[in-house]
């Protein structure tokens, strides 16, 4: 099991967690905790009813990420999630590779559609063509990074034999990993991805996002059966795949770190190779403790588990 950290937002909280010096310590206190990862998320043009009603505050992931890779040296970065629909797939491949030349080869893309209709207004993008436009982007982008000069006639562009130099350092290129609890969403990892990253959430959190809902982890479980199934048929290595599940269960720091380990080992037994954990954000000295401890007693936990177990004969 591997450990992503999804960087706090202050929601109301400590405003400290939005300069660079935080930004850099959360980073390397993250790393050095033992996290294989750091996400952050996007919302370029939320509502201000969304923001207020339960949304949250972001960052532009790119931007922040290349910020990152120049004060880490190992740990992953993760855009969770990049949406696609929003921006010109050209545009998107170019600050994509950059990162990842940036930071040694150590980007992975978490990818959605995205599910606020109001920013796709404010965007200017049809929130009706969100699936054809996503598949459409990653087309590109893989095309770009692969083709020396890559032609392609798309929805509300025309491509002409573009290249893109310099390459992504990681090839054929950065790892695609697709979010969202739909089988759509299923298809396209086995199709293309190289990882599947769905939410824990019930029916209410299911509205809101405009995915399905997928509330425990045998139904997890279930759905990385029918994963499993369609990469085999569409030709590909099923064990190749990662899946990276969000639960909120494990941020609940409150019902204690006991209760976190539980509830990875669960996730674990579902078939999930990586978890999301987002540490508070009210206080920056709380969020660093929380990162610390989290990496000595549930990181510390799960990896001295693994090797007790590779030991036994």
């Amino acid at each position: 099991m591997r450990f992503t950290l999804r960087y706090p937002m202050p929601h109301g909280g400590d405003e400290r967690l939005l300069t660079p010096e935080t930004i850099a310590l959360v980073a390397r206190t993250a790393e050095d905790s033992g996290f294989d990862g750091i996400a952050f998320t996007e919302h370029p043009a939320p509502s201000a009813k969304w923001l207020e009603g339960g949304g949250h505050e972001s960052l532009d992931p790119l931007t922040a990420l290349a910020f990152v890779a120049g004060v880490t040296e190992r740990i992953r970065l993760l855009t969770y999630l990049l949406v696609l629909p929003y921006r010109n797939p050209f545009l998107a491949a170019k600050q994509a590779a950059t990162v990842d030349r940036l930071s040694a080869g150590r980007l992975t893309m978490a990818v959605g559609t995205g599910y606020l209709r109001s920013e796709f207004a404010a965007l200017g993008v049809d929130f009706d063509e969100r699936n054809e436009l996503f598949d459409e982007a990653v087309e590109v982008l893989v095309g770009a990074w692969r083709t020396p000069a890559f032609s392609f006639q798309g929805r509300h562009f025309t491509a002409l034999g573009q290249t893109q130099r310099p390459d992504p350092v990681q090839r054929p290129h950065p790892p695609l990993w697709v979010g969202g609890n739909s089988r759509r969403s299923r298809r396209r990892a086995a199709r293309f991805g190289q990882g599947w990253t769905p939410l824990l959430i019930d029916e209410d959190m299911s509205r809101t996002t405009r995915t399905p809902p997928l509330s425990t982890p045998g139904a997890l479980a279930e759905a990385i059966r029918d994963l499993r199934e369609l990469t085999e048929q569409a030709g590909r290595d099923p064990s190749a795949l990662d899946v990276q599940v969000e639960w909120s269960r494990l941020d609940d720091v409150d019902a204690g770190l006991p209760s976190i380990v539980d509830a990875v080992g669960q996730l674990a037994e579902a078939g999930a190779t990586w978890v999301v954990f987002e540490p508070p954000g009210h206080d920056v000295d709380a969020t660093l403790d929380v990162v610390r401890s989290y990496g000595e007693l549930v990181i510390g936990q799960r990896a001295g588990s693994t090797a007790t177990l590779a030991s036994t004969p």
